[in-house]
Protein backbone atom coordinates (compact mmCIF):
# COMPACT_ATOMS: atom_id res chain seq x y z
CA UNK A 1 0.00 0.00 0.00
CA UNK A 2 1.52 3.29 -1.11
CA UNK A 3 1.05 6.22 1.18
CA UNK A 4 0.69 9.74 -0.16
CA UNK A 5 0.05 13.01 1.60
CA UNK A 6 -3.58 14.05 1.24
CA UNK A 7 -5.03 17.54 1.26
CA UNK A 8 -5.65 17.41 5.02
CA UNK A 9 -1.94 17.04 5.83
CA UNK A 10 -1.09 19.96 3.55
CA UNK A 11 -4.01 21.81 5.15
CA UNK A 12 -2.49 21.41 8.64
CA UNK A 13 0.75 23.01 7.45
CA UNK A 14 -1.22 25.79 5.73
CA UNK A 15 -3.33 26.44 8.86
CA UNK A 16 -0.20 26.79 11.02
CA UNK A 17 1.49 29.03 8.43
CA UNK A 18 -1.60 31.21 8.19
CA UNK A 19 -1.65 31.56 11.97
CA UNK A 20 1.98 32.73 11.94
CA UNK A 21 1.21 35.34 9.27
CA UNK A 22 -2.24 36.45 10.46
CA UNK A 23 -2.80 35.52 14.12
CA UNK A 24 -5.20 38.38 14.89
CA UNK A 25 -8.49 37.06 13.44
CA UNK A 26 -8.23 33.66 15.14
CA UNK A 27 -6.92 34.81 18.53
CA UNK A 28 -9.22 35.51 21.46
CA UNK A 29 -11.04 38.76 20.75
CA UNK A 30 -10.45 38.42 16.98
CA UNK A 31 -13.19 38.98 14.43
CA UNK A 32 -13.60 35.21 13.89
CA UNK A 33 -14.80 34.96 17.51
CA UNK A 34 -12.96 31.64 18.12
CA UNK A 35 -14.58 31.18 21.54
CA UNK A 36 -17.88 30.58 19.68
CA UNK A 37 -16.57 29.28 16.36
CA UNK A 38 -14.52 26.50 17.94
CA UNK A 39 -17.31 25.20 20.15
CA UNK A 40 -19.68 25.18 17.20
CA UNK A 41 -17.06 23.31 15.18
CA UNK A 42 -16.56 20.74 17.95
CA UNK A 43 -20.32 20.17 18.14
CA UNK A 44 -20.52 19.73 14.35
CA UNK A 45 -17.68 17.18 14.32
CA UNK A 46 -19.24 15.04 17.05
CA UNK A 47 -22.72 15.34 15.54
CA UNK A 48 -21.36 13.99 12.25
CA UNK A 49 -19.55 11.25 14.20
CA UNK A 50 -22.86 10.27 15.81
CA UNK A 51 -24.61 10.18 12.43
CA UNK A 52 -21.81 8.05 10.93
CA UNK A 53 -21.37 5.58 13.82
CA UNK A 54 -23.09 2.35 12.92
CA UNK A 55 -23.46 -0.07 15.80
CA UNK A 56 -24.67 -2.69 13.35
CA UNK A 57 -21.22 -2.66 11.73
CA UNK A 58 -19.68 -3.62 15.09
CA UNK A 59 -21.61 -6.87 15.52
CA UNK A 60 -19.46 -9.01 13.25
CA UNK A 61 -16.35 -8.47 15.37
CA UNK A 62 -17.98 -8.20 18.80
CA UNK A 63 -17.21 -11.75 19.97
CA UNK A 64 -13.40 -11.50 19.73
CA UNK A 65 -13.28 -10.20 23.29
CA UNK A 66 -9.61 -11.05 23.97
CA UNK A 67 -8.49 -8.91 21.03
CA UNK A 68 -10.76 -6.08 22.16
CA UNK A 69 -9.36 -6.26 25.69
CA UNK A 70 -5.78 -5.96 24.38
CA UNK A 71 -6.60 -3.02 22.10
CA UNK A 72 -8.62 -1.01 24.63
CA UNK A 73 -6.17 -1.69 27.47
CA UNK A 74 -3.32 -0.55 25.23
CA UNK A 75 -5.16 2.60 24.12
CA UNK A 76 -6.40 3.80 27.49
CA UNK A 77 -4.07 2.21 30.06
CA UNK A 78 -0.73 1.07 28.64
CA UNK A 79 -0.30 4.03 26.29
CA UNK A 80 -0.82 6.67 29.05
CA UNK A 81 1.42 4.73 31.46
CA UNK A 82 4.18 4.56 28.83
CA UNK A 83 3.73 8.30 28.38
CA UNK A 84 4.14 8.85 32.12
CA UNK A 85 7.31 6.72 32.17
CA UNK A 86 8.90 8.44 29.15
CA UNK A 87 8.04 11.90 30.43
CA UNK A 88 9.49 11.05 33.83
CA UNK A 89 12.82 10.48 32.04
CA UNK A 90 12.83 13.54 29.76
CA UNK A 91 10.41 16.02 31.35
CA UNK A 92 13.15 18.24 32.78
CA UNK A 93 14.58 18.68 29.26
CA UNK A 94 11.43 19.71 27.40
CA UNK A 95 8.94 22.60 27.80
CA UNK A 96 6.05 21.80 30.14
CA UNK A 97 3.46 22.48 27.43
CA UNK A 98 5.12 19.91 25.16
CA UNK A 99 5.04 17.39 28.01
CA UNK A 100 1.31 18.05 28.45
CA UNK A 101 0.89 17.60 24.70
CA UNK A 102 2.61 14.22 24.73
CA UNK A 103 0.50 12.99 27.61
CA UNK A 104 -2.66 14.25 25.90
CA UNK A 105 -1.60 12.30 22.81
CA UNK A 106 -1.13 9.15 24.90
CA UNK A 107 -4.60 9.48 26.45
CA UNK A 108 -6.49 9.87 23.16
CA UNK A 109 -8.66 7.17 21.56
CA UNK A 110 -7.64 5.31 18.42
CA UNK A 111 -8.47 6.42 14.90
CA UNK A 112 -11.54 5.04 13.10
CA UNK A 113 -11.22 5.36 9.34
CA UNK A 114 -7.47 4.90 8.94
CA UNK A 115 -7.28 1.94 11.35
CA UNK A 116 -9.99 0.14 9.37
CA UNK A 117 -8.46 1.13 6.02
CA UNK A 118 -4.97 -0.05 7.02
CA UNK A 119 -6.34 -3.33 8.40
CA UNK A 120 -8.24 -3.96 5.16
CA UNK A 121 -5.18 -3.13 3.04
CA UNK A 122 -3.04 -5.55 5.11
CA UNK A 123 -5.68 -8.32 4.83
CA UNK A 124 -6.38 -8.25 8.57
CA UNK A 125 -9.59 -8.79 10.53
CA UNK A 126 -11.69 -5.81 9.39
CA UNK A 127 -14.74 -6.48 11.64
CA UNK A 128 -12.43 -6.51 14.67
CA UNK A 129 -10.88 -3.21 13.54
CA UNK A 130 -14.31 -1.63 13.03
CA UNK A 131 -15.49 -2.76 16.47
CA UNK A 132 -12.38 -1.55 18.31
CA UNK A 133 -12.04 1.75 16.48
CA UNK A 134 -15.69 2.60 17.13
CA UNK A 135 -15.60 1.45 20.76
CA UNK A 136 -12.41 3.43 21.33
CA UNK A 137 -14.08 6.64 20.12
CA UNK A 138 -16.94 6.19 22.56
CA UNK A 139 -14.74 5.28 25.54
CA UNK A 140 -12.40 8.20 24.80
CA UNK A 141 -15.12 10.80 25.37
CA UNK A 142 -15.05 9.79 29.05
CA UNK A 143 -11.58 8.37 29.72
CA UNK A 144 -9.39 10.90 27.89
CA UNK A 145 -10.63 13.91 29.93
CA UNK A 146 -10.17 11.92 33.15
CA UNK A 147 -6.53 11.13 32.29
CA UNK A 148 -5.82 14.74 31.28
CA UNK A 149 -7.44 16.11 34.45
CA UNK A 150 -5.29 13.77 36.55
CA UNK A 151 -2.15 14.87 34.72
CA UNK A 152 -2.87 18.56 35.14
CA UNK A 153 -3.63 18.13 38.84
CA UNK A 154 -0.32 16.30 39.41
CA UNK A 155 1.46 19.29 37.85
CA UNK A 156 -0.44 21.71 40.04
CA UNK A 157 -2.00 23.33 36.97
CA UNK A 158 -5.50 22.73 38.24
CA UNK A 159 -8.62 22.53 36.13
CA UNK A 160 -12.16 23.67 36.69
CA UNK A 161 -13.53 20.13 36.69
CA UNK A 162 -17.17 21.14 36.80
CA UNK A 163 -16.86 23.58 33.88
CA UNK A 164 -14.79 21.19 31.78
CA UNK A 165 -17.21 18.29 32.30
CA UNK A 166 -20.13 20.60 31.54
CA UNK A 167 -18.49 21.69 28.28
CA UNK A 168 -17.70 18.07 27.37
CA UNK A 169 -21.30 17.04 27.92
CA UNK A 170 -22.66 20.04 26.03
CA UNK A 171 -20.31 20.17 23.06
CA UNK A 172 -19.16 16.53 22.68
CA UNK A 173 -21.57 14.05 24.24
CA UNK A 174 -24.86 15.82 23.43
CA UNK A 175 -24.07 16.31 19.70
CA UNK A 176 -22.89 12.68 19.53
CA UNK A 177 -26.17 11.47 21.06
CA UNK A 178 -28.24 13.74 18.80
CA UNK A 179 -26.31 12.41 15.81
CA UNK A 180 -27.10 8.84 16.84
CA UNK A 181 -30.79 9.70 17.31
CA UNK A 182 -30.80 11.28 13.84
CA UNK A 183 -29.39 8.15 12.15
CA UNK A 184 -32.82 6.83 11.04
CA UNK A 185 -33.20 10.01 8.95
CA UNK A 186 -29.58 10.96 8.15
CA UNK A 187 -27.70 7.64 8.30
CA UNK A 188 -28.27 6.70 4.64
CA UNK A 189 -27.54 10.27 3.53
CA UNK A 190 -24.23 10.20 5.45
CA UNK A 191 -23.36 6.84 3.88
CA UNK A 192 -24.07 8.10 0.35
CA UNK A 193 -22.19 11.35 0.95
CA UNK A 194 -19.28 9.97 2.94
CA UNK A 195 -16.75 12.05 1.03
CA UNK A 196 -18.66 15.29 1.71
CA UNK A 197 -19.05 14.46 5.43
CA UNK A 198 -15.34 13.61 5.61
CA UNK A 199 -14.43 16.94 3.96
CA UNK A 200 -16.62 18.98 6.33
CA UNK A 201 -15.16 17.10 9.30
CA UNK A 202 -11.55 17.67 8.25
CA UNK A 203 -12.17 21.27 7.19
CA UNK A 204 -13.61 22.07 10.61
CA UNK A 205 -10.55 20.53 12.29
CA UNK A 206 -8.27 22.77 10.19
CA UNK A 207 -10.18 25.86 11.34
CA UNK A 208 -9.72 24.79 14.98
CA UNK A 209 -6.00 24.17 14.38
CA UNK A 210 -5.67 27.68 12.91
CA UNK A 211 -7.38 29.38 15.86
CA UNK A 212 -5.44 27.26 18.36
CA UNK A 213 -2.10 28.40 16.96
CA UNK A 214 -3.27 32.02 16.60
CA UNK A 215 -3.59 32.47 20.34
CA UNK A 216 -0.27 30.75 21.06
CA UNK A 217 1.54 32.94 18.53
CA UNK A 218 -0.20 36.15 19.66
CA UNK A 219 0.86 35.53 23.26
CA UNK A 220 4.47 34.65 22.41
CA UNK A 221 4.37 31.02 23.55
CA UNK A 222 6.72 30.02 20.70
CA UNK A 223 9.31 32.72 21.33
CA UNK A 224 12.64 31.18 22.26
CA UNK A 225 11.77 27.84 20.66
CA UNK A 226 13.48 27.18 17.34
CA UNK A 227 13.63 24.10 15.12
CA UNK A 228 14.73 22.14 18.19
CA UNK A 229 11.14 21.92 19.46
CA UNK A 230 10.05 20.23 16.21
CA UNK A 231 12.96 17.78 16.34
CA UNK A 232 12.14 16.96 19.97
CA UNK A 233 8.46 16.40 19.16
CA UNK A 234 9.31 14.19 16.17
CA UNK A 235 11.82 12.11 18.16
CA UNK A 236 9.34 11.68 21.02
CA UNK A 237 6.56 10.65 18.65
CA UNK A 238 8.79 8.07 16.94
CA UNK A 239 9.93 6.55 20.23
CA UNK A 240 6.37 6.43 21.55
CA UNK A 241 5.01 4.82 18.38
CA UNK A 242 7.63 2.07 18.15
CA UNK A 243 7.51 1.24 21.86
CA UNK A 244 3.73 0.74 21.68
CA UNK A 245 3.90 -1.07 18.33
CA UNK A 246 6.48 -3.53 19.66
CA UNK A 247 4.56 -4.07 22.89
CA UNK A 248 1.22 -4.74 21.17
CA UNK A 249 2.83 -7.15 18.69
CA UNK A 250 4.51 -9.04 21.54
CA UNK A 251 1.30 -9.28 23.61
CA UNK A 252 -0.66 -10.51 20.58
CA UNK A 253 1.96 -13.18 19.89
CA UNK A 254 1.96 -14.34 23.52
CA UNK A 255 -1.86 -14.47 23.49
CA UNK A 256 -1.78 -16.71 20.43
CA UNK A 257 -3.84 -14.45 18.17
CA UNK A 258 -3.97 -15.41 14.51
CA UNK A 259 -2.26 -13.09 12.03
CA UNK A 260 -5.48 -11.33 10.97
CA UNK A 261 -6.37 -10.45 14.58
CA UNK A 262 -2.78 -9.35 15.26
CA UNK A 263 -2.86 -6.95 12.32
CA UNK A 264 -6.12 -5.38 13.52
CA UNK A 265 -4.81 -5.10 17.10
CA UNK A 266 -1.50 -3.52 16.04
CA UNK A 267 -3.14 -0.90 13.85
CA UNK A 268 -5.94 -0.03 16.31
CA UNK A 269 -3.68 -0.12 19.37
CA UNK A 270 -0.84 2.03 18.04
CA UNK A 271 -2.85 4.83 16.40
CA UNK A 272 -4.20 8.05 17.86
CA UNK A 273 -7.00 10.19 16.47
CA UNK A 274 -6.58 13.76 15.33
CA UNK A 275 -10.27 13.86 14.34
CA UNK A 276 -11.36 13.66 17.99
CA UNK A 277 -8.11 14.92 19.48
CA UNK A 278 -8.23 18.48 18.17
CA UNK A 279 -11.86 19.09 19.26
CA UNK A 280 -11.19 17.53 22.69
CA UNK A 281 -8.12 19.74 23.14
CA UNK A 282 -10.18 22.79 22.29
CA UNK A 283 -12.58 21.95 25.14
CA UNK A 284 -9.99 20.76 27.69
CA UNK A 285 -7.47 23.58 27.10
CA UNK A 286 -9.85 26.25 25.75
CA UNK A 287 -8.37 29.20 27.65
CA UNK A 288 -4.76 27.97 27.65
CA UNK A 289 -2.56 30.10 25.36
CA UNK A 290 -0.18 27.13 25.05
CA UNK A 291 -2.75 25.12 23.08
CA UNK A 292 -0.75 25.32 19.83
CA UNK A 293 2.28 23.65 21.38
CA UNK A 294 0.09 21.16 23.27
CA UNK A 295 -1.29 20.04 19.89
CA UNK A 296 2.17 19.76 18.30
CA UNK A 297 2.90 16.12 19.27
CA UNK A 298 -0.49 15.02 17.92
CA UNK A 299 0.01 16.93 14.66
CA UNK A 300 3.37 15.21 14.17
CA UNK A 301 2.17 11.78 15.29
CA UNK A 302 -0.79 11.82 12.87
CA UNK A 303 1.11 11.85 9.53
CA UNK A 304 3.93 9.76 11.00
CA UNK A 305 1.56 6.91 11.96
CA UNK A 306 0.01 7.00 8.48
CA UNK A 307 3.40 6.70 6.77
CA UNK A 308 4.70 3.87 8.96
CA UNK A 309 1.41 1.93 9.03
CA UNK A 310 1.08 2.35 5.27
CA UNK A 311 4.48 0.69 4.81
CA UNK A 312 3.55 -2.11 7.24
CA UNK A 313 0.18 -2.66 5.54
CA UNK A 314 1.87 -3.02 2.16
CA UNK A 315 4.38 -5.51 3.55
CA UNK A 316 1.80 -7.62 5.39
CA UNK A 317 -0.55 -7.65 2.38
CA UNK A 318 2.14 -9.55 0.42
CA UNK A 319 2.29 -12.48 2.86
CA UNK A 320 1.40 -15.96 1.63
CA UNK A 321 -2.14 -17.22 2.11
Amino acid sequence: MKWKADWFLWGMAFAVGLAWLFPGPGAHGGWLHPELLNKGGVALIFFLSGVSLSFAAMKAGALRWRVHAVVQATTFLIFPLIGVALLWVVESWIPVELAIGFFFLCALPSTVSSSVAMTAAARGNVPVAVFNATLSSLIGVVVTPLWVSWRLRTEGSGVEAGKVMGDLLLWLVLPLVIGQLARPWLGEWAKRNKKFVHTVDRGTILVIIYTSFCDSIRRGVWSGHGIGILVTALAGALVLFFVVLTLVAAVCKLAGFNVEDRIAAVFCGSKKTIASGVPMAQILFAVDPRLGMILLPLMIYHPMQLVICGVLAGRWAKRAE
